[in-house]
């Protein structure tokens, strides 16, 4: 039986949870990031989420490792190619289109933010908690006649830009990629096109070489002066020293981040300026990378990673 050892095991689904066990001894563990080296002797598959970085040392820290298990499509936080060449699987959601069509919280929250950011809720409910009742000091903007700008129309962005037609806004998109366009979206051929037409800007690709620094300095700087920028992606895909400064010289009206680039680096310098700018001002949202933190969305995609696993172990023994 392999030996199974889940690290971030708060609200594990117990139906992905009854999986597991008819694939190994299943030990759960919440543990802080610098300990978790020494709770991996033996172990052959580590399951976790966004919470630690699985790097070269953590890896090398367990010899019998066969298998990590992330329920998620970024991978970040994973040293795939050192796991590779130490003959590790890496098995995630990346590549999961259909099922992760069924899957959507990202979606539901990149939507939550942009409302949260341009209808200034959360400085309002936090007057209200401190005693206020003014009405006139949390005013905001409506969305509807405004322009939607979507980076990315993939299975996140097509839903988006359903939310965006409902909400009677000009939905645009660019993605080099898409074969089949939807018909009440308006295609624009370049990145350079779609910001100098969007009042909001909302941003939804796979993290990787090709869309490092994508939404750069010169991008932003090309958006209308009213305009939004709301990420759930990943934070490097965003010049964000340059996102910054266009909130703080109010070169745009704001942005809203549910990642930042080394989320999990307290030591990082941009990471601090963007949080610490954010709890100053209000036109800066920041939240946890919540994104798929769903109770039900978390459930269906553990129990579809145990089960891809369980596959997994199936061909193991097989071979």
């Amino acid at each position: 039986m392999l030996k199974i050892l889940n690290i971030e095991p708060e609200n594990y689904s117990p139906e992905a949870l009854a999986i597991l066990e008819t694939v190994g001894d299943v030990e759960q563990s919440v543990c802080k990031s610098e300990d978790l080296s020494g709770l991996l002797d033996g172990v052959d598959v580590l399951i976790t989420r966004l919470a630690h970085s699985i790097d070269r040392r953590t890896i090398d820290s367990s010899p019998s490792l066969k298998a990590i298990v992330t329920a998620t499509t970024g991978l970040t936080h994973i040293d795939v190619e050192y796991a590779e060449t130490r003959g590790i699987k890496v098995l995630s959601l990346r590549g999961e289109t259909e099922f992760l069509r069924t899957i959507p919280a990202t979606a539901e929250l990149s939507w939550s933010l942009l409302l949260a950011l341009v209808r200034r809720l959360v400085p309002a409910a936090v007057s209200v908690r401190s005693g206020e009742w003014n009405r006139d000091l949390y005013k905001g903007h409506d969305l509807a006649g405004k322009r939607l700008g979507i980076v990315g129309l993939g299975r996140i962005g097509q839903r988006v830009a359903e939310y965006g037609k409902a909400f009677g806004m000009d939905v645009s998109a660019y993605d080099p990629y898409v074969e089949e366009w939807p018909s009440d979206v308006t295609k624009s051929e370049s990145l350079d096109q779609l910001a100098t037409k969007s009042d909001v800007l909302m941003v939804h690709v796979t993290s990787n070489e090709e869309t490092l620094g994508l939404v750069s300095s010169d991008i932003i700087s090309r958006l209308p002066e009213w305009a939004v920028i709301v990420n759930t992606s990943r934070g490097e895909v965003i010049d964000n020293a340059a996102l910054l400064e266009a909130v703080d010289n109010r070169q745009i009206l704001g942005a809203a981040l549910d990642v930042l680039p080394d989320e999990l680096d307290e030591s990082s310098t941009l990471r601090s300026k963007l949080i610490g700018y954010s709890a100053e001002n209000d036109n800066l949202l920041i939240t946890p990378h919540i994104g798929g933190a769903t109770i039900e969305s978390m459930a269906m995609t553990e129990v579809f990673m145990a089960k891809k696993l369980a596959e997994w172990a199936r061909g193991l023994e097989d071979a």
